[in-house]
């Protein structure tokens, strides 16, 4: 059942980049949008089987492969990995649907969007930590294609950039695996048996903090930020909906299965640390969205900011905030894929996206009144405004973080206030006042152009109106992640867990949130 989110769109790209015969390009895409919808309507028949209330993996699945090396094809599924899943197929069908049809090459661009979209599945199924890492490594290679050969004008740079960053975060990765393995005794990688080790507290600190940095690297998270927004730039529109909504998210997956999973002895000595760094890169990115003139820079800048969120709930430790970090992760990749989609549909009718040459594009006779009503949809989600999924997902991760962090949490709280100053500058200076005089009368955006933002806009809503939809899936996993070494992390001294162990014993907002929501 779980190969199928790996398979089909493996098999998809072989058909569609090797079949003998020419096929058109209309074709092509139609093809690649079917075999997308195929997986979402799979994935949506996999939800409703689902049993939120087993704390185990469901629909595993487990072939021997290279046995002395401990690698085994081991899938499973749990509330993490059906969200993040469900996040995967939706935005992939949306890219597909959001590509331009008379785009060169399109059986190869095609193919590389199914095999990014089967990598990046195989990620969140694994359940050996070497097939995660061969599936982590497996998306960098279509990314690069799709960036270096239909991206803009600096597309080489960037690829390579994010081609040399991604290799690093690789190597990180793995050799804190195989440090786990080697050190643990263990003779295979598979996630359940490792989770039981014992390994000193100082030689787990040193693992963690190499796949923390590995980690880093690839969410991003400053100051290991500078390929992202470069990557941004030069990536066509569907590209980045995919690089911001699901690919960014294999980084704060890995936080949660393996920094919380593997290490929590370790994690908690860092926590605080990394309540810190997330507080740091939550202004850095936001007062950087401020200064930026490229409207896909200021969206770009937004997501390291936005990203910051997620490692404060998951460095509180709780289960509230891991069931607020899951959410988070959904909700950003949902509005940052909206806003890059709208940011495109302003480049390719204008032609720039420098916020001081635009000027009026909400013109309702001469202008884009759709595409900027659905821009300033997305500002207000990401602002977290009620009623939206952004509001629901911030509101979980500071609700869980004050208690434990309440310094670092405040200034987190500052950087939700400055997204609201970088957008609305944004949206003032481009879709207000009188519509630029060079513009002219500006191409129509057809509704077939407007169908992938409709789309998300109902997820955002939806969601935000009625997340238990979401939560009923991620609420049993937290007290899942923090089981195994739990009772062990209350033995670190006080001088080693701080503030943060004190708490944790006596947390009584640790509660099932579901009735509340």
């Amino acid at each position: 059942m779980l190969s199928a989110f790996i398979w089909v769109p493996i098999l998809g790209a072989v058909v569609i980049g090797f079949w003998p015969w020419s096929i058109k390009p209309a074709r092509s895409r139609t093809l690649a949008l079917i075999i997308a919808l195929s997986v979402v309507i799979w994935n949506g028949f996999l939800a409703i089987e689902f049993d939120p209330m087993v704390n185990q993996m469901q629909f595993p699945e487990f072939i021997p492969w290279i046995e002395f090396l401990g690698l085994n094809y081991h899938l499973g599924l749990d509330g993490l990995s059906l969200s993040l899943l469900f996040l995967n197929s939706l935005l992939t069908a949306i890219a597909i649907g959001a590509s331009d049809k008379s785009i060169s090459r399109p059986r190869f661009y095609y193919a590389m969007l199914l095999l990014l979209s089967a990598g990046a599945a195989g990620a969140f199924l694994a359940q050996n930590l070497l097939l995660f890492f061969l599936f982590y490594e497996l998306e960098i290679i279509p990314l690069y294609f799709l960036i270096a050969i239909w991206g803009g004008t600096r597309r080489g740079y960037a690829a390579m950039k994010f081609l040399l960053y991604t290799a690093l975060s690789g190597i990180l990765v793995l050799a804190s695996f195989l440090g786990l393995v080697w050190f643990s005794g263990a003779n295979s990688f598979d996630y359940e048996l490792l989770r039981n080790h014992n390994l000193p507290l100082t030689l787990q600190i040193v693992l963690l903090g190499t796949l923390l940095v590995g980690l880093f690297i690839k969410i991003p998270i400053f100051p290991f930020h500078t390929w992202l927004p470069d990557a941004h730039v030069e990536a066509s529109t569907p590209i980045s909906v995919l690089l911001a909504g699901v690919l960014l998210k294999l980084g704060t997956y890995g936080l949660v299965r393996f920094g919380v999973g593997l290490f929590l002895n370790a994690w908690v000595v860092f926590a605080p640390w990394l309540a810190t760094l997330a507080a740091v890169s939550a202004l850095y990115g936001a007062s950087c969205a401020i200064a930026q003139q490229d409207m896909k820079r200021v969206v770009a800048y937004s997501s390291i900011a936005h990203m910051a969120y997620i490692l404060l709930a998951t460095a509180a430790t709780t289960r509230l905030s891991i069931l607020a970090s899951i959410f988070q992760m959904i909700g950003h990749g949902l509005i940052s894929a909206l806003l890059f989609l709208v940011v495109g549909l302003v480049y390719k009718k204008t032609g720039s996206r420098d916020v001081n040459v635009l000027r009026g594009l909400l013109n309702p006779e001469r202008g884009l009144p759709i595409t900027g009503s659905l821009t300033i949809l997305g500002v207000m989600a990401s602002a977290g405004i009620p009623g939206m999924v952004g509001f629901v997902a911030e509101f979980l991760v500071f609700r869980a973080s004050f208690p434990i962090y309440p310094v670092q949490t405040l200034f987190c709280l500052v950087g939700t206030g400055l997204t609201a100053v970088y957008f609305l500058l944004m949206v003032n200076k481009v879709f207000f006042g009188r519509l630029t005089v060079q513009l002219g009368k500006l191409p129509r955006v057809l509704w077939s152009e407007h169908i992938p933002a409709f789309v998300l806009v109902a997820f955002i809503l939806f969601l935000g109106i009625q997340p238990i939809w979401m939560v009923r899936w991620t609420e049993p996993e937290a007290p899942f992640l923090l089981t195994g070494d739990w009772e062990m992390a209350y033995s670190i001294p006080n001088q080693l867990a701080g503030r943060q162990g004190r708490l944790l014993r006596n947390s009584s907002y640790q509660l099932p949130v579901t009735s509340s929501l």
